[in-house]
């Protein structure tokens, strides 16, 4: 996994959210960002990383993401870590 990689999925995250507004919304409230600086923060890792963290953190939505985005939920939280500029050794 590469960091433009963890990128595309990190946007991914995004448009998933986006597409439920409900999602959208919680997300909204938990970042306390507004809809109009969504798109300048896209282009941050942090951020992207943190649109991961936010599905991370309900594990219904992680797992609906992952199936949609065709990742496993494991690979999300690789790619949070990797945005987030955290490595993980391999095992």
């Amino acid at each position: 996994m590469d960091v433009d990689r963890a990128k595309d999925i990190g946007v991914a995250g995004l448009v998933f959210l986006a597409a439920d507004i409900q999602r959208l919304g919680r997300f909204l409230a938990a970042t306390g960002i507004g809809p109009a600086d969504i798109r300048a923060a896209a282009r941050e890792p942090l951020f992207l990383a943190g649109v991961l963290d936010h599905l991370a953190n309900n594990e219904t939505e992680l797992v609906a993401f992952a199936e949609e985005s065709g990742n496993s939920p494991a690979d999300v939280l690789l790619c949070r870590d990797l945005l987030a500029g955290r490595r993980w050794e391999r095992d």
